[in-house]
């Protein structure tokens, strides 16, 4: 089996514990092309510039279009790595699930972040967390988990193997928070500076647009020749990502939303 086929087919599928990323069986899903996926990315890039460009029209001294462009990249360069290069970076670790596609990711992010432009901390890359947050922070998470264990109870997995929950209780969170709540949202909140005070936090169009292509990226796609759009799977990981969003700009780091999209991901494969 060649390399694009192995990356594409431990690609996630998102499942009914809303954010949990899961590889489809390869006798389950027909090979899907390297084209596609790059017509995919290229789809939800044509929706995000001309989207970000009316909004920040609409207030223009807010607006700065080149932030708007490199957030656009980011995207591309995240898709790429998820992808194993398109096939072209070579499998050296192996295994069921996706390990090196979500390593690579995270190191790249981890490397932006360290960039004079972005920053570790401004990034929310930090154990530290603002004053009083953590109190007002409680109860949300107790929300957020108390959804989860809903589901977890409604819809049991089923037997699952020691990579499978060692994945989901380390990757999901590590690589994505860092990028979607990390250097994606601070590029969004620089794209669109504007602000309005909304749940005790300072809501930007940039917190909302990086929740909606974290919903993009699991419910957008092409295949067969045609893009393909799941509005249940847009809304259950586009809605929950406002919680998530919420307590980074509440706290001021990622380190929150870490441990609950993990916990959200795994809880059903432990129970």
């Amino acid at each position: 089996m060649g390399r694009v086929d192995r990356a594409i087919r431990r690609q996630p599928v998102c499942r009914i514990s809303l954010m949990r990323h899961k590889p489809s069986h390869r006798s389950d899903r027909q090979r899907i092309d390297v084209t596609e996926l790059a017509i995919g990315l290229g789809g939800r890039i044509a929706i995000l510039v001309p989207l970000g460009v009316l909004i920040g029209l609409a207030d223009r001294r807010r607006f700065t279009v080149r932030w708007l462009v490199v957030a656009a990249f980011l995207v591309a360069i995240n898709a790429f790595l998820l992808t194993g290069g398109y096939g072209w970076i070579p499998d050296v670790v192996g295994g069921e699930w996706d390990w090196q596609s979500k390593l690579f990711a995270l190191c790249t992010t981890l490397a932006i972040a360290i960039l004079p432009a972005f920053g570790w901390r401004r990034s929310g890359l930090t154990l530290k967390q603002e004053p009083g947050s953590i109190k007002a922070a409680v109860p949300v998470c107790l929300l957020y988990c108390a959804v989860f264990v809903a589901f977890a109870v409604a819809f049991p997995s089923g037997k699952v193997g020691v990579e499978e929950v060692a994945f989901q209780l380390t990757m999901p969170g590590l690589e994505e928070e860092p990028f979607y709540r990390g250097i994606l949202l601070l590029a969004l909140d620089r794209a669109f500076t504007g602000r309005k005070r909304f749940f005790g936090v300072e809501w930007g169009w940039g917190a909302v647009i990086s929740c909606f292509l974290f919903g993009m990226a699991h419910a957008f796609g092409f295949s067969d020749g045609h893009f393909t759009f799941d509005w249940m799977i847009m809304a259950l990981t586009a809605l929950p990502s406002f919680i998530i969003v919420w307590l980074r700009i509440r706290t001021g780091s990622v380190l929150l939303p870490i441990l609950l999209h993990n916990f959200g991901n795994s809880f059903s494969l432990i129970v």
